[in-house]
């Protein structure tokens, strides 16, 4: 079975603060994980909303190339965040992730497996070739742009925190315990 539906806080929709609706779908999405539902099963948007904040937080913390190590260069995980950068409008982080996967792809063979298996921090020729700043200066919130798809979606459901427990309850089929 499948959740069909993205469900955040009612708090989080109506705050001010455009990133506490992408917070709350982040911690239905986790918590959703460690009930033990799989990713497959949780909405697709959901999941992609996730994920594009996943990559815009690996790229702040540092740059295009822990990105691509943290992830292990995934080609799924990319295809995800590429369509969710699409379906939010996100034109100028998509042309950059569009140039970054080139790179990725034009590595010499082997660089990018030796790259994965090195460490990250200290001399590292092909983490340095993975940077691009011109990340730090797009005039193009993806922040703003991640929450506004949230909000505008027509699979969104806004609930008070109680209602979305019992609406997750009903989907994983038991209770879930709220202590942690």
């Amino acid at each position: 079975m499948k959740l069909n539906k993205i469900i955040v806080s009612e708090t989080s929709f109506n705050s001010p603060e455009s990133y506490d609706v992408i917070s709350s779908n982040i911690s239905v999405v986790n918590l959703l994980e460690e009930e033990g539902i799989d990713i497959g099963n949780i909405h697709e948007d959901a999941v992609t909303s996730y994920y594009v904040d996943y990559y815009l937080s690996q790229y702040r913390n540092g740059n295009f190339s822990q990105f691509v190590w943290n992830t292990g260069w995934s080609p799924e995980l990319n295809k995800v965040i590429k369509k969710g950068l699409e379906k939010m409008g996100a034109e100028k982080h998509l042309e950059l992730f569009n140039e970054q996967c080139s790179k990725v792809e034009d590595l010499e063979e082997g660089e990018l497996q030796k790259f994965l298996e090195s460490d990250y921090f200290g001399p590292n020729k092909t983490r340095d070739k993975l940077k691009n700043s011109s990340f730090y200066n797009l005039e193009e919130d993806l922040i703003i742009l991640n929450s506004q798809w949230l909000k505008n979606h027509p699979d969104l459901q806004v609930l008070p925190i109680e209602e979305m427990f019992v609406e997750l309850e009903k989907f994983i089929g038991r209770a879930i315990d709220r202590e942690n």
